[in-house]
């Protein structure tokens, strides 16, 4: 028996070719290698978006990956576009920039002379239509000659459709008579066979009918799969398959070189970034201590100096620091989270405000060595001037260099059983009552007996079928949206380095990747996120310095005031943030918290990651002095004697490990990675030995190690960071101060900022009135569009409610109203309605709130 011949996929779409391709990029990598491809190129049509998976898959394998694109240009030619080197690769990217740039998002528009304009370094392979219009043919042929001098081919794909002879027989007569190459090729949008269900259910969804209906839309066999050798060679010329290899062996390009250069123009004249970060690290060090800087944190600062400098991350910090600059300048409250708050530099560059002379930081959480993986900063602006800052980052930068990372939509339980069940041609009520009745639903197992309560027959045939392919559906990427924030900023042209289309959003564009592909590469983003408490705070401040005749920043604000913790401790904290919800009202008179560390803490302990590692009841009997604090050893004392020996952030569960497993630092942030995914993808169990055998080894207990593993799978992916905590810490204290010390200001702020929290405006306005605030109610004679402050009883502040507060009222409207009132006052309502352009909607909803009232 002869040999299985060398075969290369070349022609490979994955479900990143949304509702098109039936497989994971990572399954048809594992397939194309089990099968002994030569190489897989993954060619999803005018995207990506699947490739940073493929790649990594194909590296764990040892496995060739090839990057591509399928295109259909306007005129209806179809091509695939080979990477065969760095070059190649960034027109490959410019093109589908180009296509996709120039169409609504989701779809694309190229012509020729795109092509051509970024075709110098690529491969091609021609998909012919057949039968040949053998004029067009030629012509066709001719133009890729030309623009693809010896770098184009025909790609042959038979696929027992009953058309395979009579097409590889045209195509053969075509090349010959063009003077092009033909390699085979598969067409290929499965992995295995078996997913040709799933394929169909595909079609139906992204036609908008049923399997039933689609007909000659679906694929007429399951051939588009990865095929054994020995069928290939049954069917093809082998010099059509060796074509393949030679055409592989051309392709040396890998995802490994893609290399992320920061922008330069933030850097003056004769600095260096790491001069000029030290200098205005330097010039943050003295205004947070005028005094002078801690010897601790001047040893953090040289700690991160020295590291940054080594990981050549300088202008990553510079770039955050300019985006914070300009809020600032603009009067923007900001404040990063996150890892960044481990950071002692981010402290005093002001990206950060989390002291860290106040807590424990461990930078390695933020930066690291042994993490190949950027730094990560997180930065929250208010979430009514967001925009603001993103639109600042595309002027200063252009749309070519700056873009929001993407974010994979993809199939849940609910969204799969609706378009399956359409798909298979379920009425619409059958579909909406299945979807409704989930809570039987854990992917892998059918409960007859929640089925029957839903008025299904678990016996079904159809309904059977329903379920496989809703199982295998799910996960799938349905389509690409933005990622709330992330942006990616390059030196040059970001689209050499991915492809950038337009958002849904105007005046938005996102990359082809999402945040976990980024961080596979190497490549650095920068979070601008919205914080709807930032917003309140910034109002609450603005309104009472306006209100008391002197300026009242953060600043100003007192650290540890008492009556602050009093006011906490029992739970009055309606519109608080992080701790106004019911189960943190519940805490807070347990907890008792008396100091800054003491909420760090209570930010924390309310998740699930503490709760279902059992951790809430030890911590608070400790600290009741129910149950005694012990420690099994100094070290596990030097890491949780501040939370009483019990585990509460993340942090601890590295360091624990560091400390009593003998983690290194790069297998601890394995570990943290696994807990952030496990719940998702699994991966805890490799660390379980490694943790108790370590633990062992060094003198701890089997009961106590198995303790702490339980602990930490408990924590899964909702352990919080002690970094997180203390940032969002710092908000809770300045909004508890606020409500305590300015209350008339916080309530009309949280009114003004709507919608966000835990309450409704109405709930807010009886929290107020109970602590004594005088609330007035909305007057057209005298509210402005937002809640104001008024001269009350005593001098204090009384609040006056906004037109906002008239329901169903437009913003417009409201405008109008107030221009027009500060002419001439309101007498009668005919001559508001008249005067300010009111509509019947409009007087309705002032009515409706007694604003008409005093006319």
């Amino acid at each position: 028996m002869s040999p299985s011949p060398h075969y290369a996929e070349l022609h490979c779409v994955s479900n990143f070719t949304f509702l098109r391709g039936a497989s994971q990029p990572e399954e048809l990598v594992e397939r194309a290698q089990a099968l002994g491809y030569t190489a897989l190129a993954l060619t999803d049509e005018c995207s990506v978006a699947g490739v940073v998976r493929a790649h990594l898959r194909a590296r764990e394998l040892g496995f060739k990956f090839i990057v591509g694109s399928e295109f259909r240009l306007e005129d209806g030619l179809r091509l695939v576009l080979l990477a065969p080197d760095r070059a190649a690769y960034g027109d490959l990217c410019e093109l589908i920039t180009q296509g996709r740039r120039s169409a609504e998002k989701g779809s694309y528009r190229l012509l020729r002379a795109d092509v051509a304009r970024f075709a110098a370094n690529c491969l091609a392979l021609w998909l012919p239509s057949v039968p040949l219009d053998e004029e067009a043919a030629l012509a066709d042929a001719q133009w890729l000659r030309e623009t693809f001098p010896n770098r184009a081919r025909i790609a042959v794909e038979l696929l027992h459709d009953g058309c395979g002879q009579a097409r590889l027989v045209a195509l053969s007569a075509l090349g010959e008579r063009a003077g092009l190459p033909l390699a085979a090729a598969g067409d290929v949008h499965l992995h295995v066979r078996g997913r040709r269900p799933l394929q169909d259910v595909l079609t139906a969804i992204r036609l908008g009918t049923t399997v039933q209906a689609a007909g000659h839309a679906l694929q007429p066999s399951g051939e588009r799969c990865l095929r054994p050798r020995e069928q290939l060679a049954a069917l093809y010329p082998p010099e059509l398959l060796a074509e393949t290899v030679h055409i592989a062996d051309r392709c040396h390009f890998s995802l490994d070189e893609l290399r992320y250069e920061y922008p330069e123009e933030l850097v003056p004249a004769g600095e260096t970034p790491a001069s000029h970060l030290r200098k205005l690290t330097e010039t943050g060090l003295a205004r947070r201590w005028p005094g002078g800087t801690p010897p601790k944190v001047r040893s953090l600062v040289e700690h991160e100096l020295t590291l940054i400098a080594e990981l050549k991350y300088e202008p990553y910090f510079l770039t955050v620091h300019d985006i914070v600059e300009f809020a600032r300048a603009r009067k923007i409250l900001c404040q990063g989270r996150g890892s960044a708050a481990n950071s002692a530099v981010c402290f005093a560059l002001g990206i950060t405000e989390v002291d860290p002379d106040r807590i424990e930081t461990l930078f390695e959480r933020f930066v690291s060595k042994e993490r190949d993986e950027p730094p990560d900063i997180d930065v929250d602006f208010e979430h009514e001037r967001r925009e603001e800052v993103i639109q600042y980052i595309y002027e200063k930068y252009g749309r070519h260099r700056a873009a929001l990372a993407a974010t994979v939509i993809t199939y849940r339980p609910r969204s799969a059983v609706r378009d399956v069940g359409k798909a298979l041609g379920l009425g619409l009520d059958q579909v909406d009552r299945l979807a409704r009745n989930l809570q039987w639903w854990d992917g892998k197992e059918l409960a007859p007996e929640r089925l029957r309560e839903a008025g299904f027959d678990p016996g079904n045939p159809l309904l059977q079928k329903l379920i496989a392919l809703v199982d295998a559906l799910l996960g799938f990427p349905r389509h690409l949206s933005q990622h709330v924030g992330g942006f990616v900023i390059a030196r040059d042209n970001l689209s050499r380095l991915v492809p950038i289309e337009n958002a849904a959003m105007e005046d938005r564009t996102v990359i082809q990747w999402d945040k976990d592909d980024l961080d596979a590469l190497g490549l650095l983003k920068v979070d601008v996120l919205a914080l709807g408490m930032l917003s309140a705070i910034r109002k609450a401040l603005d309104l009472a310095s306006d209100f008391r005749g002197k300026p009242l920043g953060m600043s100003d604000v007192p650290a540890e005031d008492p009556a602050v913790y009093e006011m906490i401790q029992r739970a009055d904290t309606v519109g608080v943030f992080q701790i106004e919800s019911r189960a943190q009202m519940a805490m807070l008179p347990r907890l008792k918290p008396a100091c800054f560390y003491d909420l760090v803490i209570e930010v924390a302990i309310v998740r699930p990651g503490p709760i279902q590692g059992k951790m809430v009841h030890p911590y608070l009997r400790r600290r009741q002095g129910l149950e005694p604090v012990t420690y099994p050893s100094e070290d596990v004392r030097g890491v949780l004697q501040r939370t009483l020996g019990v585990p509460i952030f993340q942090e601890q569960v590295i360091k624990l490990a560091v400390v009593a497993a003998g983690f290194t630092p790069g297998e601890a942030d394995g570990l943290r990675r696994a807990m952030a995914t496990f719940r998702r993808r699994g991966g805890m169990e490799k660390f379980e030995a490694r943790l108790i055998e370590g633990m062992r080894t060094r003198g701890y207990n089997e009961e106590f190690a198995r303790q702490i593993f339980q602990q930490i799978q408990g924590f899964g992916e909702y352990g919080f960071p002690e970094s997180h905590s203390a940032s969002f810490a710092l908000l809770v204290y300045v909004s508890a101060w606020l409500k305590h010390h300015e209350p008339a200001a916080f309530t009309a702020a949280l009114l003004n900022s709507q919608p966000m929290g835990f309450y409704a405006p109405a709930q807010l306005v009886q929290d107020a009135r109970r602590h004594g605030i005088e609330v007035r109610p909305v007057d057209v004679r005298f509210s402005n569009w937002d809640c104001t402050l008024e001269p009350g009883k005593r001098g204090e502040p009384a609040v006056r409610l906004g037109l906002r507060m008239a329901n169903g009222l437009t913003q417009a409207a409201g405008g109008r109203i107030v221009s027009e009132r500060a002419r001439t006052p309101y007498i009668r309502v005919e001559e508001l309605a008249r005067r300010a352009q009111l509509g019947r909607r409009d007087l309705d909803a002032l009515a409706a709130a007694a604003a008409l009232v005093g006319l």
